[in-house]
């Protein structure tokens, strides 16, 4: 039986089921006001601080909260989280956060100005392991903090000038910030917890494990078990818990897609992760109200491993862009309307990136022979996660580079935690990779590739680009601004660190009692303005 049959099936099961008036899990949920979401994986950690993914930043946002928040139906907003009231200096590079005179941690001591202060020094403390420090270095002295060049910390740009306002000076203007504290590098930690269990720069210490775990968001920690479920409750202290319509949230870290569209059919679930890419049509023919399509700010590319010796060559990697057969990958495999990509950065409002996609495998040939590879090539492993699509997506591009260019690749698939180790460790050729946007603006995307980022994972670096990054840095007008960034843009796609495979747009079911869930490019929906009904 096809596949698509198979749910057609069952769908039919679910609905005699109904005819029986047996209550759904979904359902019973839904009186409880407890949201069931999929979540894709297992989380790294419920650290702030050590986490870099997409299932890691859908947690958190549930526990924590920064200084700013998302507004439930329009990206570009920043609304009062913990601040309460900010204001910035003439050229934005000094701002000055009031915080929330209720805001408490779920244990009700105080949240205060030193939380953050602690919070972004421990983030950008050299002996901290954090991968994704730089997100701070638009502070003042930040990166030169966490790369060693500075030594006291007092020097950053971070200052708690009571307890409760908090002053951040920043290196150059910065007028988006409020969205840049949305994200979870920015989230405080409490000062109180982390040193209870551990130093300050000790990782992975107990501070977050169930029943230790004290939060400053709508939600805290209920329950943890490991590859099953994290459930969060509602805060009987969080400043505005008058606001959170939900009683709690279950997070199911399920990988599998055709089992996470099982579970919504079968009532399981409110919200899966994402579709299995054979169900997208039959799902769009037959459930138009499940379903849902949104533009998504992210980007699906191969990272190549700058270090190895075939791929550290510039032409090699070019060899194999131009081999990928964009969009017949995005109408044969994944069919959920996605856009091949031309870019690192998906196009968005004024920012419009000139790069176009090719395929021709005769000027693959042609790079290849420049290179000095004729005859007999090395053998690569391509490695990707445990993901059936991911599998899938490997095998085709396995299919094109043997076809075209003769190469012999292994595909190696591992766990989600396996393959950020090896991702981490530059143990890869070649590797599938993704990037969402962190805020709505093309440096979220451009700033990967700088050589000192944690989430490079490419073993490349070029002084050039990043000096046409830090140009761009000093320019106030926005529309020169974006020019330069244009620049930085075709540049680091000449040099082909990653090659771009496709940009998103999410496919996912969500049911139709939840409600105030909208669109959002950055998907980062903000669970307090969540409701069932």
């Amino acid at each position: 039986m096809k596949y698509w049959q198979y749910l057609i099936v069952l769908v039919s099961s679910v609905g005699m089921l109904g005819c029986f008036n047996q209550e759904t899990a979904a359902e019973k949920a839904t009186r409880e006001g407890v949201l069931l979401l999929g979540n894709g994986n297992e989380p790294k950690a419920l650290d702030p601080h050590l986490v870099s993914g997409v299932i890691e930043s859908n947690l958190l946002r549930s526990l924590f909260e920064g200084l700013c928040i998302e507004h439930p139906s329009d990206d570009s907003q920043s609304l009062p989280g913990a601040a309460q009231s900010w204001t910035a200096n003439e050229d934005f590079t000094q701002w000055t956060f009031s915080l929330q005179p209720d805001g408490r941690w779920s244990d009700g001591t105080p949240v205060t100005a030193h939380d953050f202060t602690f919070a972004y020094e421990r983030m950008l403390h050299p002996d901290f392991p954090s991968g994704y420090a730089d997100m701070l270095y638009a502070i003042k002295n930040a990166e030169e903090f966490h790369k060693g060049k500075c030594k006291d910390f007092g020097d950053v740009g971070v200052q708690a000038l009571d307890d409760a306002t908090l002053l951040v000076t920043l290196k150059a203007p910065v007028p988006y910030l409020p969205s840049l504290t949305k994200h979870f590098t920015w989230l405080p930690v409490p000062k109180h917890k982390v040193l209870e269990y551990g130093t300050q720069t000790e990782p992975y210490t107990a501070w977050t494990h169930e029943g230790n775990l004290v939060s400053n968001g709508p939600f805290q920690l209920k329950k943890w078990r490991q590859n099953h479920l994290i459930e969060v409750e509602k805060s009987a202290t969080y400043w505005d818990r008058e606001a959170v319509k939900l009683n709690g949230i279950r997070y199911y870290p399920i990988k599998n897609v055709n089992t996470e569209t099982r579970m919504f059919l079968n009532g399981q679930l409110h919200v899966t992760y994402g579709l299995p890419p054979d169900f997208i049509p039959l799902a769009l023919s037959d459930h138009p109200e499940l379903i849902q399509q949104e533009l998504y700010i992210g980007t699906r590319f191969v990272r190549a491993n700058c270090q190895r010796p075939f791929t550290s060559n510039v032409k090699v990697r070019q060899a194999l862009s131009l081999c990928i057969d964009r969009q017949s990958l995005i109408d044969n495999i994944l069919q959920g309307g996605q856009q091949a990509a031309g870019s690192v950065t998906p196009p968005f409002g004024a920012y419009q990136p000139e790069g176009k996609t090719s395929f021709d495998p005769q000027r693959a040939r042609e790079l290849l022979a420049e290179a000095g590879y004729e005859g007999e090539l090395p053998e690569l492993e391509f490695l990707t996660t445990d993901s059936d699509v991911n599998r899938r997506m490997a095998e085709a591009m396995q299919g094109l580079w043997r076809e075209h260019l003769g190469l012999r690749v292994r595909i190696i698939q591992r766990e989600w935690k396996s393959y950020l180790k090896m991702r981490n460790e530059l143990d890869f050729d070649l590797m599938d990779g993704a990037w969402i946007g962190d805020y709505l603006d093309p440096t979220t995307f451009l700033d990967l590739w700088k050589e000192s980022n944690g989430n490079n994972n490419t073993g490349w670096g070029d002084a050039r680009y990043e000096a046409l990054l830090a140009e761009a840095e000093l320019i106030e007008d926005p529309a020169q601004r974006y020019q330069k960034l244009l620049v930085a843009e075709s540049y680091v796609m000449e040099q082909t660190p990653a090659i771009p495979v496709y940009h998103y747009n999410t496919n996912y079911f969500l049911s139709p009692s939840v409600q105030n869930w909208h669109p959002l490019l950055l998907n980062t929906h903000p669970y307090k303005f969540v409701e069932l009904k």
